[in-house]
């Protein structure tokens, strides 16, 4: 990125996050008049909370990435990665469209379990038709080897079912998955451009700062939940910058807590909650005996060492649990 032009992205990035903080109240009124509020499940009060934020999130980066495009032809004078851009943007609405399906029909008459995960598959297709991605890769104890036509049909469809599935495991918290779409987004943001994808490092921070821009209204106490339409997106988004940043290592270290977190939910067969029960003065208590989810467990963990366990410190526990994660996978990608 040339610093003459630097200033032309922080004029996008501020766009984008003023779009996101601008709209959000105003789908906050909609959803509420429209009925699409759900309650807020550790709070005691029976107050309404607007639903599906995830489309002003969309919204925000929709408006960035068409500006980026527009600012790499008629700035930059730059006709490159257009194609790609377009398809990685595909790719992201066709995720964004399953979860307002999701979103409107609701957990009892939406989708099934197992009709996400197929899907998921078509988010894929287009990064799939743009041939995306490096097709040698580095297999211990071999060394680089060039496995062709097994990236684009095995790969890329694996990747991104993986990270938009899994990315829509933990949550439920408020701030919880922007904040993890904020700090997740950031560091492959950082790899990519050290990876010289500098255009794929743009794209994962329009989206971090249309998540930036949603958090304000979304964390404690929030005003407005994200629902499917934004863990699909932002999920879809990790795996699609993983691709086209050429850090697909890096990722699935990254989403490592979110590989618990199948491990905890398969232990529940996927019938338990992950909320927590709320007392009286507001603080958590674990809704069961054993751990059927990280949200569970550090609120488990809280209450047996004596400290009184909260939805923020929760949410705290969890982004620096996967701060952790984040820093071991840049060690091994700057190695």
């Amino acid at each position: 990125m040339q610093p003459a032009y630097l200033y032309h992205f922080v004029l996008l990035f501020l766009m984008i996050l003023l779009v996101v903080f601008i709209v959000t109240p105003y789908w906050i009124k909609k959803a509420k008049m429209a009925g699409l509020v759900g309650k807020d499940m550790h709070k005691n009060s029976e107050r309404k909370v607007a639903e599906m934020g995830g489309i002003t999130v969309l919204l925000g980066f929709l408006i960035g990435i068409m500006a980026y495009i527009a600012m790499r032809v008629f700035i930059f004078e730059a006709n490159t990665q257009i194609a790609l851009l377009l398809a990685m943007l595909t790719a992201v609405l066709i995720a964004g469209i399953i979860g307002i399906i999701d979103d409107i029909l609701g957990w009892k008459i939406g989708l099934r379990q197992w009709q996400k995960p197929l899907l998921t598959l078509l988010v894929a297709a287009p990064i799939m038709a743009v041939n995306a991605g490096h097709k040698i890769m580095y297999i211990p104890f071999i060394g680089d080897v060039n496995i062709g036509l097994l990236y684009p049909l095995i790969i890329i469809p694996g990747l991104i079912l993986f990270s938009a599935n899994s990315f829509n495991m933990l949550a439920g918290y408020n701030g919880l998955e922007a904040g993890q779409g904020i700090i997740i987004l950031s560091a492959l943001a950082y790899l990519s451009y050290l990876n010289n994808a500098s255009w794929t490092a743009i794209v994962a921070l329009c989206m971090v700062f249309a998540l930036l821009g949603f958090l304000f209204y979304n964390y404690f106490p929030a005003r407005i939940f994200p629902g499917d339409t934004l863990t699909y997106t932002v999920g879809t988004l990790i795996g699609v910058v993983a691709i086209f940043g050429n850090v697909e290592k890096a990722v699935i270290i990254i989403l490592i807590p979110y590989l618990l977190e199948f491990g905890l939910k398969l232990r529940g067969k996927f019938q338990k909650e992950s909320f927590a029960l709320v007392q009286q003065d507001g603080s958590l208590v674990p809704r069961y005996p054993k751990t059927y989810g990280l949200e569970n467990w550090f609120v488990l963990m809280m209450t047996k060492l004596r400290i009184r366990a909260t939805e923020t410190k929760a949410v705290l526990c969890l982004h620096g649990f996967q701060l952790i994660f984040v820093a071991i996978a840049m060690v091994v990608s700057l190695r």
